[in-house]
């Protein structure tokens, strides 16, 4: 009997700490992870085939707390980026918006026929004459044609 008591188990576990017992390892760990059996068979006794149901709830209860806390903390990392990308492309769509109702409100004033003035670079009024006019024209359409397209 003194024997089978100082039968010594080791094994690396979920979290990679070394574990020594007088007991098998649980059955989910890999056998590349045993370090040290007991010498001369003394844990393959009777003992040793009730041992896997007592270190069994010690092992995983603390790797899915571990678990558990990872994954939340990656589900929250996912949802705030989710948040993040939402909030982007609201305001690139309020952006879009606000473009395609300028853009829109250009094009009606060019196509009422009405004299145009612009301010030029060196801050004089001229007015737009029928090249600027085609010109300014087809700049709004595209803009019209790129950002009011329903998304």
């Amino acid at each position: 009997m003194p024997l089978a008591a100082q039968a010594q188990w080791q094994w690396i576990d979920g979290n990679g700490r070394k574990v020594f017992s007088d007991r098998p390892p649980p059955a989910d760990v890999p056998a590349r992870n045993i370090i040290g059996r007991p010498a001369g068979g003394g844990g393959a006794s009777v003992p040793a085939m009730a041992a896997p149901q007592a270190p069994v709830p010690a092992a995983p209860a603390s790797a899915p707390r571990v678990d558990r806390a990872l994954e939340e903390k990656a589900r929250q990392a996912e949802e705030a980026e989710k948040t993040k990308r939402a909030e982007a492309e609201a305001k690139a769509a309020k952006a879009r918006q606000d473009n395609c109702a300028r853009a829109r409100q250009g094009l009606a004033t060019l196509d009422s026929g009405i004299r145009i003035a612009r301010v030029n670079g060196q801050g004089e009024r001229e007015i737009m004459d029928d090249a600027a006019r085609a010109g300014e024209q087809r700049r709004l359409q595209g803009v019209v044609q790129s950002d009011c397209v329903a998304r």
